[in-house]
């Protein structure tokens, strides 16, 4: 009978030892399989990052094209109000030049 709790003991022993072992295993995978978890967060990470400044650089792109249209709009319009106010500017000129010369000598032979 000795011998029977001695090998029913032996028996048990050696299925905790290979429970032992495929516990310790587990917890190696588990270790891997966290590791490979955080390597493929880091690059989803990586790949969110990029197309996050892709996705601002194009936002930023549109305002910027944007702004430079309504300033060139602007531009031009400034641009042809500053050219109507030089025409009427030198059509006074030219209207008046004759009785600003008649003002000038007038004073002039006062004098």
């Amino acid at each position: 009978m000795s011998n029977l709790a001695e090998s029913k003991v032996t028996g048990i022993i050696q299925s905790l030892n290979g429970l032992e072992d495929n516990l310790d295993s587990l917890n190696s995978k588990v270790g891997d399989m966290k590791k490979q978890l955080n390597v493929k967060a880091l690059n989803e990470i990586d790949k969110l990052l990029e197309k996050t400044r892709e996705m601002a650089t194009k936002e930023a792109e549109l305002i910027i094209n944007a702004s430079k249209s309504k300033a060139t709009t602007e531009s031009t319009k400034i641009t042809k109000e500053g050219q109507q106010k030089v025409s009427e500017i030198q059509s006074n000129i030219d209207a008046h030049f004759d009785e600003a010369v008649k003002h000038v000598v007038s004073t002039v032979l006062k004098a």
